[in-house]
């Protein structure tokens, strides 16, 4: 419950007096404190909320507009954002032109729309790259905190290995909201070092904080992983595939977003199928046989599932991609699948957490003989063209992958809200862009007049 959120709109709509009112409710629903305790703290919300409200009226115009922020108009739920589809992809590129209009130096920046970022550097006249990427928990393992510590944890180190580097240092940024058990700071802590135990990663460094300190209550998680990797080539982005290229899948048993699907449909077995680092042991036996340098691209099967990742790769690249709908489904751990199917839920549309890879043919041989020796299951399920567009061979004919709005629902809610675009979406888009651009103007303000100070 953001009660400082609350107080904002509640003042635009009722007066002071019922403002407090309908908040030392809310506040008891929360805390096991005395009515009139409540009632002081609503009324201390308000005050700050009110002060906060005063800088509209202030004569300095810059300060304003430091202060504010620009407004689209357009909800992150309405524009699909974190769903990983076509509102979550527009949005992220939106971001990522804010990057690059700093002109600061990076080989892969998030224009790229890549799995991890990698700067290059020079050690002793050795050339580095020094590749970083970051996760955040899925919202829906609040509850299950070991869980979700676990899978973002190792998510962000496949981040890491799809790009080329060998995984060195974890990070963990931790927020619990005031009301939380701390129980769950270590059980997240506890998973996140689940993988670290078991892939030999240290954790080194981290921050633990309350979601909205005092002003959110409630025992909400929300947190992030981070990792860091080394290697001496070049990195495994997608823009290097090219046209002729195969390419190979590994087998995906899913991870937070197949474990939530399991736990919020009952299916509890399944989350033990998500409990592996399997796409770990692949990436780290491709790369102790030296042919990370030959591979001309790798990538995990997350966001948005195979619908997105394959949209992402034609859209950096120019190129086409051609799949073949029964080698994927081969490679779809097998109790997934039947959960996925059973729940009617697309399974090239959601996170399975499978390794894909691609290559010419001669180091396609020898990357899929090598995975398979680190106990990995790993098949051909497609080729790189030069069409332009990502497509999939079914047994109904060929057909264009694209991405849904969102990705494909695998909660009852999901499927309530739905995967179709708004029909103002275009008007969504606009206003987006617009707040985009207002944001790189303040930024660009903002940097010239702390340079003149």
């Amino acid at each position: 419950m953001d009660i400082e959120g609350f107080t904002r709109q509640a003042l635009e709509e009722s007066d002071e007096k019922k403002v407090q009112e309908d908040l030392q409710q809310k506040i008891l629903e929360y805390k096991d404190i005395s009515p009139q305790k409540a009632s002081e703290m609503a009324l201390a919300v308000i005050e700050e909320v009110q002060n906060t409200l005063q800088i509209a009226e202030h004569p300095d115009q810059y300060l304003q507009e430091l202060i504010g922020y620009p407004k689209s108009g357009v909800a992150m739920g309405k524009m699909g954002v974190g769903s990983r589809g076509e509102g979550d992809f527009f949005v992220h590129r939106r971001i990522a032109d804010i990057v690059k209009s700093t002109h600061t130096n990076a080989l892969i920046n998030p224009t790229a729309q890549d799995d991890g970022g990698v700067v290059q550097c020079h050690v002793d006249s050795e050339e580095l790259y020094i590749t970083t990427a970051v996760d955040g928990i899925h919202s829906r393992l609040s509850e299950y905190p070991f869980l979700g510590g676990f899978h973002v944890a190792r998510a962000a180190m496949r981040d890491v290995c799809v790009m080329g580097a060998d995984p060195v240092a974890l990070l963990s940024d931790l927020h619990l909201a005031d009301d939380g058990d701390v129980g769950k700071l270590f059980d997240y802590t506890a998973g996140v070092c689940a993988v670290s135990e078991l892939t030999g990663v240290p954790l080194v460094a981290g921050s633990t904080l309350r979601v909205g300190g005092d002003m959110v209550l409630g025992d909400r998680l929300v947190s992030a992983v981070g990792a860091v990797g080394i290697s001496s080539h070049p990195p495994t982005a997608r823009k290097e595939a090219q046209a002729g290229d195969i390419i190979l899948l590994t087998e995906g048993s899913g991870g937070g977003t197949i474990t939530t699907t399991a736990l919020y449909h009952g299916l509890f077995d399944v989350v033990w199928e998500t409990m592996d680092i399997s796409f770990i042991q692949a990436s780290e036996a491709i790369s102790k046989a030296g042919l990370l340098p030959k591979i001309h691209a790798m990538t995990d099967v997350t966001n948005g599932g195979l619908r997105g990742d394959a949209h992402e790769i034609s859209q950096t690249t120019g190129l086409g991609l051609k799949f073949h709908e029964d080698k994927i489904r081969e490679l779809v751990n097998p109790n997934v699948l039947e959960m996925l199917e059973n729940l009617d839920i697309d399974p090239l549309g959601v996170s399975v957490d499978s390794l894909m890879i691609i290559a010419s043919e001669e180091v396609a041989q020898e990357v899929e003989e090598v995975v398979r020796k680190a106990g990995v299951k790993i098949s051909r399920i497609g080729e790189v063209d030069s069409t332009g567009i990502p497509r999939m061979i079914t047994s109904d004919g060929e057909v264009e992958l694209r991405p849904l709005f969102r990705e494909a629902a695998y909660t009852k809610i999901k499927k309530m809200v739905g995967d179709v675009p708004p029909e103002d979406f275009q008007k969504m888009k606009e206003a987006v862009e617009k707040a985009a651009l207002e944001a790189i103007e303040k930024k660009d303000k903002i940097v010239k007049m702390v340079r003149k100070k």
